[in-house]
């Protein structure tokens, strides 16, 4: 029997931990042959070179695609989407995939989309049907109306996918594959590993082993202009309570020039002591960073999904997760240094959270690769020339 190729794109150093698991569950399986294409900012050193943790992972990489545009703002994202459409089209072309999988919502993931469904390859999407108060919304659901097959996040997700039209049948909650990697660690929680030892970074040497937290916050796309603004309230609030923390550099949105700018400007000026910056770590040893945090803070979806799970406390700061479906551990704040200060102030004192299976049981990598080689992928929407 001839194995099925599923050719997997990953754009973006956090696509990479929401598909980790399916990926291994590819690979191993008998009827599936994965094809691995890193593209975007996954490649470049600024952004964490997720692409070094992936091979250390041992996946083979079928195809690099660099696409980048510097810039990080409205017109480079367009750009940037319009080179990967052209590159992307031709790896697919070479690679001659029964199938394409794109994950999730990033706004460079149109163009995996575009490239497929014109090319007329099945095309899988991985997590549709959220919501979110940013571009990437609309990047979702645009990959929602291209693809093929649905493999959601949650039972509300499938429910939204249904109510834009798609076939219910074609439609599968599998919960997130991150989630996987969240119930692995729950099993084994211990911080076995020292984060400034072993990853470097920028800032101070902290006295972490009593207790930090973990920032991780990147620039709304429909609000890049405000992103030095936004940042540097939750930079102020963070050196105020005086508190160890790891912080995370932003991803390649629009508007991340200016978070960069903003965290580089307060580190040299007001030189806090109680934060030290880091650019990437290893998804396992991320999770295990966060599962023994105090709190997560800033607007990742880390917050909304693989928290939900670990019982983490989080402080959703702004629009970027506006909708999204949480668990009891998320608390909304807004851009405002007194209310971020006071909220984390809480959170810290009050503990974790029982864990919330919202977005999947553990399993979900596994569930992927059994759909993929055995549900009918011929293409739903023939285009017609």
């Amino acid at each position: 029997m001839k194995k099925r190729k599923i050719c997997v794109v990953v754009t973006a150093r956090p696509s990479y931990s929401r598909i980790k698991t399916a990926l291994t569950a590819i690979q191993n399986h008998p009827d599936l042959e994965l094809q691995l294409v890193i593209a975007g900012s996954a490649l470049l050193d600024r952004y964490g070179n997720a692409v070094d943790f992936i091979e250390k992972d041992g996946f083979p990489i079928a195809a690099k695609v660099f696409m980048v545009l510097e810039g990080e703002n409205p017109t480079t994202m367009a750009k940037t989407t319009g080179l990967g459409l052209m590159e992307l089209t031709n790896v697919f072309y070479n690679l001659k995939p029964d199938a394409v999988l794109t994950i999730a919502d990033r706004f460079e993931t149109i163009a995996t989309s575009i490239a497929a469904a014109y090319q007329n390859i099945p095309l899988v999407h991985v997590q549709g049907g959220e919501v979110t108060g940013s571009i990437d919304e609309k990047v979702r659901h645009s990959n929602t109306k291209l693809a093929d097959l649905h493999l959601v996040s949650s039972d509300d997700a499938r429910e939204r996918v249904i109510k834009l039209g798609e076939d219910p049948s074609k439609v599968l909650n599998t919960g997130c594959p991150s989630i996987d990697l969240a119930k692995d660690i729950s099993n084994s929680p211990d911080l076995d590993f020292d984060p400034i030892e072993k990853y470097g970074g920028v800032g101070e040497k902290l006295d972490w082993k009593t207790g930090y937290i973990v920032v991780m916050q990147h620039p709304v796309t429909t609000e890049y202009k405000e992103s030095k603004k936004h940042i540097t309230e939750t930079l102020r609030a963070i050196k105020e309570l005086d508190y160890p923390t790891f912080w995370f550099w932003p991803n390649v949105d629009a508007g991340s020039d200016g978070t960069s700018n903003g965290i580089r400007t307060f580190r040299e000026l007001e030189k806090p002591e109680n934060i030290h910056f880091f650019k990437n770590m290893d998804p396992i040893d991320f999770l295990k960073l966060l599962k023994n945090s105090k709190a997560l803070i800033g607007n990742s979806s880390a917050g909304i999904r693989e928290c939900s799970y670990l019982g983490v406390p989080v402080i959703n700061i702004g629009n970027r997760q506006h909708r999204r479906c949480r668990a009891e551990n998320v608390v909304d704040v807004n851009y405002d240094r007194k209310e971020i200060l006071e909220a984390v102030k809480k959170v810290i004192k009050n503990g974790h959270f029982p864990s919330s299976g919202i977005y999947g049981d553990g399993n979900s990598g596994e569930k992927i690769a059994e759909i993929l080689a055995t549900t009918d992928l011929t293409f739903s929407k023939t285009i017609t020339y």
